[in-house]
């Protein structure tokens, strides 16, 4: 399951097997209710990283831990680095050494000034969702992430992405998805331009 986009008529649609696997709760079964329980616990998880003491947000033992508590209450796996391959995201094998290197660059990006406070953080956050570390909840964990950097780390305001949730498959969604792509092509603008929309 990838969170990029939701069909509109998918939230009636039962889950699967695969959909069910490490699911805590027994109750439920569309994707309506997962994605209300995913909300709640990550609405918490929200709460929680206002006063949550990261010296530093870039390091695998932070970004598995804020992905915990994002998912914790939902899925077993919650901070589990994913083990099979996705349509997006590198492949699993890769995960560690590629988010080891994100978050050097992150730290010398940082120390040298070598680019602004925001283009830092847009540049962390499209690495974290390129590289795709979890099953599930990768968008959220790296919106979520980055606003920790920006606000713990940076001392800026956290991003505004668009003023929406980007939960569901709207023409803002769709820009933030564009700006990705873009990014993906080593071109910045469509996201530093959305992220403070």
């Amino acid at each position: 399951m990838t969170d990029i986009f939701d069909s509109p008529d998918e939230g009636a649609t039962l889950l699967d097997p695969d959909d069910i696997e490490g699911l805590i709760p027994t109750h439920i079964v569309n994707r309506d209710q997962l994605n209300a329980l995913e909300q709640d616990n990550f609405a918490q998880a929200e709460l929680w990283s206002v006063t949550a003491r990261f010296k530093k947000i870039n390091t695998e033992a932070s970004l598995r831990k804020l992905h915990r508590q994002m998912f914790s209450q939902v899925w077993r796996w919650a901070g589990s680095f994913r083990k099979t391959g996705k349509n997006i995201g590198v492949d699993a094998f890769k995960i560690s050494v590629d988010l080891k290197n994100l978050c050097d660059d992150v730290d010398a990006w940082i120390e040298y000034k070598s680019y602004p406070a925001d283009e830092i953080a847009v540049r962390f956050h499209h690495r974290l969702v390129f590289i795709h570390l979890f099953p599930n909840g990768n968008g959220r964990h790296a919106r979520l992430a980055t606003d920790i950097l920006l606000t713990k780390q940076l001392n800026q305001l956290r991003f505004t992405w668009g003023r929406n949730l980007l939960n569901k498959a709207d023409d803002i969604r769709k820009q933030y998805i564009n700006a990705l792509q873009e990014a993906d092509r080593g071109r910045y603008k469509a996201l530093k331009d959305f992220v403070r929309k």
